[in-house]
């Protein structure tokens, strides 16, 4: 499929085209900025050439126009599809979108929350869709990735009727941040939902965005692309009563202290400048001013990673990416240095001299550090299309149901805490046969007790393991008064600790998690359903009118296992399922992988 990329801001227009199969290569890319006295600056690489020049071009609606004979210069024809950034989807768009008439007057509606954003993507959504009128255009919303924060990283502690309307938190730089991630499993070769991640996107906009086994769990940027880090011209972090300060003792209204903070603040602001090049180069002359930004840039950035790294309990690397993030040795020094506590050590050599062409993506820690540390460029455009190809990809509903089960909080018990919990050399009595073979539920039960509260009678379910394991729901953990991570079964590094309790003992373990939900099958059976070990899988459950989705289901294959998809309680009364059901397998026909060719 071949996709022409629209990333159209407020004053720049960046394009590409990408031949989307089984890998994905970009055979077009132009960037046209500084619209100025009736001309632009552009910049064009094609067949792996290069040029720059100017065009007649006035404003960015006069560059989209002209697009199609500009393609057609460079021998670019036969597209198939237009993809477009979107920055801001806010609660409604949580993936990506067809953009039909309703599509974009929801998204026109969000212009509230992206005021210099939104109405620049959409003046190339409506120019595309006159331009391009037989293709199928599609939105990428840069907030989609985090659609996956948890509302304690999303919610503002505010009254309720600010929050009804809307007032919540986002993040943004949602597609930069998904490849960097993924890109940085590739180099690291661990499957991304074993990785705890951190991406640094500083450029003009700067962002930090915690990544937990592939998917992100906070981001520096809130409801709007203020929040968080020092930018180019947006102040980032503040104390929102600085608004009726700036209001009491300069007379400015709400609109100009909200423009001043986008437009006229950061490292603008501190040095008017807002180009980290020349604000380096005054700071290495003395200029106090420079000095001073450079150390807040910095601050603000390591302060980040040191909480997200805590937010996550656990860190395995930290990758820079952006402008300033890929270009600056420096800057990067200055953010690395005092983590090493972290297990985060730099290389200076590799820090001085790290190569990106081709998409590398090369490790600049100390060798034997815990934490790798990645610089890789960014590619938004290789994800937008890779995106929009895969939402222009039908879906199907395998043939035949899938049983569902219920599984209610229990444990399962090493030989040791087996024997804490029940005596020397003591058996646990196999009671009740499971669907899997060779799995029972024991006549025995345990109590669990948290710092809040205990669950009493919780089931044992055998043979005995290595390690011990406790599964409760969401729910429970609030009974108990701890929280639980999602995991998958057996990736217990870094779970919390919990108190169980025997007739002969006490024990106090960890490996408290919240069990991922997945699919137990047989190889005969994942051929027959086109699935392999590992891989995640949307689930229908319920009928058409009310059922529900559920996502990211992990396939795990084994030689005797029976098919059966496993949920925990807070899923089940979610999907109105007392004891057991059925569940449908949505299968994406479509390539998911991300590479980085072309």
């Amino acid at each position: 499929m071949k996709i022409l990329v629209l990333n159209c801001g407020s004053s720049s227009l960046k394009v590409g085209v990408f031949e989307i199969a089984e890998n994905a290569t970009e055979i077009f890319k132009a960037t046209y900025e500084k619209f100025e006295a009736g001309c632009c600056s552009y910049k064009i690489t094609n067949n792996g050439a290069t040029e720059t020049g100017q065009e007649p071009f006035d404003n960015i609606a006069a560059a989209l126009v002209a697009l199609p004979q500009i393609l057609d210069r460079y021998g670019v024809a036969q597209l198939q599809a237009v993809g477009h950034r979107i920055v801001h989807g806010g609660e409604k768009f949580r993936s990506t979108a067809v953009l039909d008439e309703a599509t974009i007057a929801a998204i026109e509606a969000l212009t509230a929350l992206a005021p210099l954003h939104n109405p620049a993507n959409l003046l190339a959504v409506r120019i595309a869709k006159e331009v391009w009128s037989s293709l199928p255009q599609v939105g990428v919303f840069d907030t989609a990735f985090h659609s996956t924060n948890p509302a304690r990283a999303t919610t503002y502690a505010v009254p309720k009727a600010w929050r009804d309307a809307g007032l919540r938190r986002f993040g943004f730089h949602g597609t930069s941040h998904k490849y960097v991630a993924v890109r940085a499993a590739e180099e690291i070769g661990a499957p991304i939902r074993d990785l705890q991640i951190i991406s640094v996107h500083l450029g003009n906009g700067a962002s930090v965005c915690a990544i937990n086994r592939g998917e992100s769990i906070d981001t520096s940027m809130g409801m709007t692309p203020l929040e968080g880090l020092v930018m180019g011209t947006r102040s980032g972090d503040v104390d929102p009563g600085l608004f009726g300060f700036v209001s009491r003792q300069l007379g400015l209204s709400i609109a100009e202290v909200e423009a001043a903070l986008y437009s006229q603040s950061g490292l603008l602001g501190l040095t008017d400048s807002s180009d980290m090049r020349d604000v380096e180069a005054r700071a290495s002359k003395g200029d106090i001013e420079a000095q001073l930004a450079i150390e807040l840039f910095a601050y603000r950035a390591r302060k980040y990673i040191g909480a997200y790294a805590a937010a996550m309990g656990g860190l395995d690397a930290v990758v820079f990416t952006g402008g300033i993030g890929e270009n600056s040795p420096s800057m990067r020094r200055r953010i690395c240095d005092g983590l090493e506590f972290m297990g985060l050590r730099l290389d200076h050599d590799r820090n001085q001299c790290v190569e990106l062409a081709d998409h590398a993506a090369p490790q600049i820690q100390a060798y034997g550090a815990r934490v790798r540390v990645i610089v890789t460029e960014t590619a938004e455009q290789l994800m937008i299309a890779r995106e929009t190809a895969a939402e222009l990809t039908p879906k199907v509903t395998v043939p035949g149901s899938i049983p569902v089960a219920v599984s209610a909080r229990h444990v399962h018990l090493s030989r040791t805490a087996v024997e804490t919990l029940f005596g020397a050399g003591y058996q646990l009595m196999p009671a009740v046969p499971l669907r899997q073979p060779g799995q029972w539920a024991a006549s025995e039960r345990v109590t669990l007790q948290g710092p809040k509260g205990r669950l009493e009678r919780v089931a044992i379910l055998g043979p005995e393991r290595l390690k011990t394991q406790v599964e409760i729901s969401r729910t429970d953990g609030f009974a108990l008064g701890i929280d639980a991570p999602v995991r998958d079964s057996g990736k217990l590094d870094g779970t919390p600790s919990v108190q169980l309790i025997g007739p002969v003992g006490i024990l106090n373990t960890d490996g408290l998690i919240v069990a991922a939900r997945h699919i137990h099958t047989n190889p005969d059976d994942a051929s027959r359903l086109g699935l392999s070990d590992g891989m995640l899988v949307d689930v229908h459950i319920g009928d058409e009118e009310r059922g529900l989705i559920f996502g990211k289901t992990i396939i795990r294959v084994s030689a005797n296992a029976v098919t059966e998809m496993h949920i925990d309680t807070d899923e089940a009364n979610a999907a109105d399922i007392r004891v057991s059901g059925e569940g449908s397998l949505v299968r994406d026909l479509r390539v998911v992988a991300v590479t980085t060719n072309g």
